[in-house]
Parts: C-alpha cells; sequence; structure tokens
C-alpha cells in the first residue's frame, strides 16, 4: 500500500526530529565516559529507555507472530550492537567523524535498493560528502584505526537496524516493535555495562541516564519507526545523510568542536542529496496515486 504525500512529509518530519534528538543526547553521553566508560552509559541509555518504552507502548500486548519474531530479535541485537560499538568509536576519534564513518550502513542500504538512475546520482552526493567529512588519514593527527573499525562496524548494525526495522514496522505496531527490540538490547547489554562499571555507578548520573535515554532512544527510535511506516528505506537511509550535520553541530554546540569549511561543504552536499530524495520520493508517490486514481 502506498503512503499519501501527507504521509511522506510527517516522516520527513519526525526523521529530522530524530537526529536533532539524537545527536544531543550522543554529545551528552560522551561527557558521561570519564565516569561510567562507554559500556556504563550504554547500559543507562539502554535500560532506561526500554522501562520508558515499555510503559508507554506496553509490548506484551502486542507480542510478535511466530513468523516475525526473528526479525524482532535481529532488529533488536542490532539496535544494541549499533549502539555500543558507536560508544567505542567516538570514545576514540569525534563525534561528526564517527558518525560519518557510521553512515557507511545506510549508504550501503540506499545504494543497494536504489533502482532509479536519479536516486544514485542524490547517493553519490551523499557519498561524495561523507568522503569530505573524513580526515587524510596518512597526516599526524589520522584517525585511531580501532575506532574507525568499530564505527565501521556500528553501521553494519545501523543497516541491519534500518532492513529489519522495515520489515518489522509494517508487520506489527511501531511503538510495541520499538520497545520489544530496546528490551531484547536491554536484556543482553545492560548487565555487561552494569557488571563492568558497577563501582562507578552512583545515584547523581540516574537523571542524566534517563535524559540519554529519552533524547537518544526512545524518543528517536519511536519517531523513526514511524518514518520507516510512511517511506521506502531507500528514502529513509537517503535521508539520514543529514545525521553528520546534525553530529557536527551538536558537536559544536555541546562539546565546542569547531567546523571547517571542507566539514560545511560535506553538510551542503549531504543536505543537496537528502533535500533531492525527499523531492524524487514525494513526486514518485504522487504520481503512483495519481496513476491510481
Amino acid at each position: 500500500m502506498q503512503s499519501s504525500p501527507k504521509d511522506f512529509l510527517l516522516a520527513v518530519v519526525c526523521v529530522i526530529l530524530a537526529m536533532i534528538t539524537i545527536q544531543s543526547g550522543a554529545s551528552i553521553a560522551k561527557q558521561l565516559f570519564p565516569i561510567v566508560g562507554p559500556e556504563g552509559t550504554t547500559a543507562l541509555r539502554l535500560g532506561f529507555s526500554a522501562l520508558i518504552l515499555c510503559l508507554i507502548f506496553k509490548p506484551w500486548k502486542h507480542l510478535p507472530t511466530a513468523g516475525n519474531r526473528l526479525s524482532i530479535l535481529v532488529y533488536g541485537l542490532s539496535l544494541g550492537g549499533m549502539n555500543i560499538l558507536f560508544y567505542y568509536a567516538i570514545e576514540r576519534i569525534p563525534l561528526g567523524i564517527g558518525v560519518a564513518l557510521e553512515f557507511t550502513g545506510p549508504l550501503a542500504v540506499a545504494l543497494f535498493s536504489s533502482r532509479r538512475k536519479r536516486d544514485l546520482f542524490w547517493v553519490a552526493c551523499a557519498i561524495a560528502g561523507i568522503l569530505l567529512l573524513l580526515p587524510d588519514m596518512s597526516s599526524q593527527d589520522s584517525l585511531d584505526p580501532i575506532g574507525v573499525i568499530l564505527a565501521l562496524a556500528a553501521g553494519a548494525c545501523w543497516a541491519a537496524y534500518i532492513l529489519f526495522g522495515k520489515k518489522t514496522g509494517t508487520q506489527s505496531s511501531g511503538g510495541a516493535t520499538v520497545a520489544l527490540g530496546m528490551t531484547i538490547a536491554a536484556i543482553v547489554l545492560v548487565p555487561y555495562g552494569g557488571i563492568s562499571q558497577s563501582s562507578a555507578f552512583t545515584w547523581g548520573i540516574i537523571p542524566l541516564g534517563i535524559g540519554i535515554a529519552i533524547l537518544s532512544s526512545a524518543l528517536p527510535y519511536t519517531l523513526e519507526m514511524v518514518a520507516l511506516r510512511n517511506m521506502p528505506a531507500q528514502g529513509f537511509s537517503i535521508m539520514l545523510s543529514l545525521e553528520p550535520a546534525f553530529a557536527a553541530l551538536a558537536g559544536f554546540i555541546i562539546l565546542g568542536e569547531l567546523l571547517t569549511l571542507w566539514q560545511w561543504l560535506a553538510i551542503l552536499l549531504v543536505i543537496i542529496a537528502s533535500v533531492g530524495s525527499s523531492f524524487s520520493s514525494v513526486k514518485k508517490q504522487k504520481n503512483t496515486l495519481d496513476l491510481t486514481s
């Protein structure tokens, strides 16, 4: 069933709001690393997110069918892997660069799902922007190679999150799906983070943990699930080309990371790719509706 242009525009708004909240949350989370490390921060984020989402959406009332359980499981594991690998990565490399490297996952989804030459042009613009965001690896200020590998691994999990999120989102309630996926991730990673950083946890960090959970997981993943139900996976993936721009801006505002001229050019390219893809998808859906009316 084709979603209407109005539904698609709603999905666009949801993706933009999700990117604002998730990158703001990531900037705040990075400041917790010296206290509880990436493991403890992940445990706080996933644990409180799962609790909040379960209270809101009551996923036990919308348990998946037998044929959908594997998709939900992979979706949850992908979500958890994306979270902790990304935190490990930005512990070693800057936030904006980490997001740029992680974005190889959504870009791969967009590239392999493309069927139109025009869409490939928008993907090429996004790739050019991502390449400009990457520093010269041969310079003295080269990136930590382990951080690069971790960010790319997070990108692979992100790709799986998109694909299985789209599949699970069309088969069951979106909010309940996010809650179930978050619960699966929390069951795996909260004990790991709690045990590895048990001596560092204090009551004082609980409010920060709740704030990070809301900004980085509960709110953006719910918004993204709404978006995935109202736009193609390819359009969703290309729209997320804005993610490095939001990460760079959040890093500048919250962490004091400055932007170079090349980074601004990269941001412009990914914005062009995102806007072009959005208009292309709306036009395609409108033409489809006109033909079927």
